[in-house]
């Protein structure tokens, strides 16, 4: 299930070179007193992969607010109670997996080290977040290197003399975010976990092509990735993208009436294609500017059709 790998935190990254340019998509919009920025983001990246430009550096310099999907504990006792108490009426995970994915199964949770055990007694989507996380550490992969948590020390870091202090803000709570998971039919969390066990072949292509689109700010190539995921059913795309981006979209003309500047860095996959949260701004009548690369031999912003026909 492409789409689901992707929307797990872009968990499998590839230990890829950075491109000589990189120049992922940056966009604005505001009002006199207001200036709101839209970064996309890819919530996992290879170590030491270089991805801010000039751009982007004086963007979050100018920011007095970071806004992302959501602020994450960094207690992790906090982090175990937002998830449900162990189920043994549950079935056994395996009979969770289909048929021709369990040999393939059984040897990932013998490879990550975790109780099948204990799997059993969690809900389906909790167990593919598991098997996810085991896959990232089996592939070196840390959520540390993502692009959130690089650039949210700088607003935690305590203000020079005289200056305002920074903030964090989350669009969502961490409990909204894993609930959109919980209250998928067990059907999708079924197909979630199969894909997990089924597709680390093609996650490692996958994820290279969306690494590549990301970091050159080609944002047609990342709307259609998502417009071609043929996981990604009417339902998914209506809970997962539409209903968000919707939401994000009112809290973000909300928050034009609040001075200031504000950075805000969700997943790329938000800020592309007809239902991108910059396509609902300008939909109610609100101007997004891409804030292109201007270095000597850039390569020009690539821009969706759904915005470029507005």
């Amino acid at each position: 299930m492409t789409f689901f790998r992707r929307t797990l935190a872009s968990f499998l990254a590839l230990l890829l070179a950075t491109p000589v340019a990189a120049a992922p998509a940056l966009w604005k919009f505001g009002d006199a007193d207001t200036t709101i920025y839209l970064f996309g983001t890819i919530h996992a990246l290879p170590p030491g992969y270089k991805w801010q430009d000039a751009r982007i550096g004086e963007a979050l310099a100018k920011a007095d607010t970071l806004v992302i999907e959501t602020v994450i504990d960094k207690d992790p006792q906090a982090i175990a109670r937002l998830f449900p108490p162990p189920d043994s009426s549950l079935p056994p995970i395996l009979d969770r997996v289909p048929a021709k994915s369990r040999a393939a199964f059984v040897r990932e949770v013998a490879r990550s080290g975790l109780s099948q055990a204990a799997l059993d007694r969690m809900p389906t989507w909790q167990a593919a977040f598991m098997m996810m996380g085991a896959m990232m550490r089996h592939l070196g992969i840390q959520r540390d290197a993502g692009v959130e948590n690089n650039i949210a020390p700088a607003f935690e870091a305590p203000p020079a003399a005289g200056g305002v202090p920074r903030k964090i803000e989350g669009l969502e709570t961490a409990s909204a975010q894993l609930a959109l998971f919980a209250n998928l039919s067990e059907a999708d969390q079924r197909e979630l976990l199969a894909s997990i066990v089924d597709g680390q072949n093609d996650a490692r292509t996958d994820y290279a092509r969306m690494l590549r689109a990301w970091a050159n700010g080609d944002e047609p190539a990342i709307a259609k990735a998502f417009a071609d995921d043929k996981d990604l059913t009417p339902h998914l795309r209506e809970v997962l993208l539409r209903q968000r981006n919707a939401s994000w979209t009112q809290w973000l003309k909300t928050r034009l009436a609040t001075p200031g500047t504000v950075f805000v860095a969700v997943g790329a996959g938000h800020l592309a294609g007809p239902l991108s949260v910059q396509a609902m701004l300008e939909a109610d009548g609100i101007k997004v500017e891409r804030i292109v690369d201007q270095r000597p031999g850039a390569r020009p912003a690539a821009r969706s059709k759904a915005l470029a026909t507005r």
